[in-house]
């Protein structure tokens, strides 16, 4: 990259914590589905409990409508992980005067590109408490503010400052929000 050139990699759903839930819930709904077929053919097929003393309608039945809910979740944040949604990059070209920033979607890639000039300021949001945010954005001319962080996991407010101020100083506009 030249120094024209900034070019920043925003994290996509393949995360820790993303992988962990992922896991949890597939192990859930398979227990959930021998705990039901337990109860359905009256033999133990789990190592711990006794599911097979359980009465197939209502309890087993039950079990078995949680282990469908479970693999329809499991699925979908497997298939979160798998595309990588939300990944991509934020690309500021000062030689061709345009920001491109471009995302993983469900189905497809999303793109936005607007030209350098309308960038007013780089705005750094810090909002803590039960709904917390820490997000870097741009400030746009006529338009709302485009944020520029992955969602999810809040960035260390020591990093949020760093990617705002180093931002900033590429683009040379104002740093809004410290």
């Amino acid at each position: 990259m030249s120094a024209a050139v900034l070019e920043q990699s925003v994290l996509g759903s393949r995360r820790l914590s993303n992988f962990l839930v992922a896991a949890a819930v597939s192990v859930g709904g398979v227990g959930f589905l021998l705990a039901s077929l337990s109860s359905y053919f009256g033999q133990d097929l789990l190592p711990f409990g006794h599911p097979a003393a359980l009465i197939f309608v209502p309890q087993g039945l039950v079990m078995g409508l949680y282990s469908l809910a479970a693999a329809l979740l499991a699925s979908y944040l497997w298939y979160v992980i798998a595309v990588d949604v939300g990944s991509g990059s934020n690309r500021f070209d000062k030689e061709s005067g345009v920001v491109v920033i471009s995302r993983r979607g469900f189905r497809r890639p999303v793109c936005v590109e607007f030209p350098l000039k309308d960038v007013k300021a780089v705005k750094v949001e810090v909002r803590d408490g039960f709904n917390a945010r820490r997000r870097v954005s741009l400030r746009l001319q006529g338009r709302r503010d485009l944020p520029l962080t992955r969602v999810g996991e809040p960035l260390p407010l020591a990093q949020l400052e760093q990617e705002g101020a180093e931002l900033a100083r590429f683009l040379g506009v104002n740093l809004e929000g410290l």
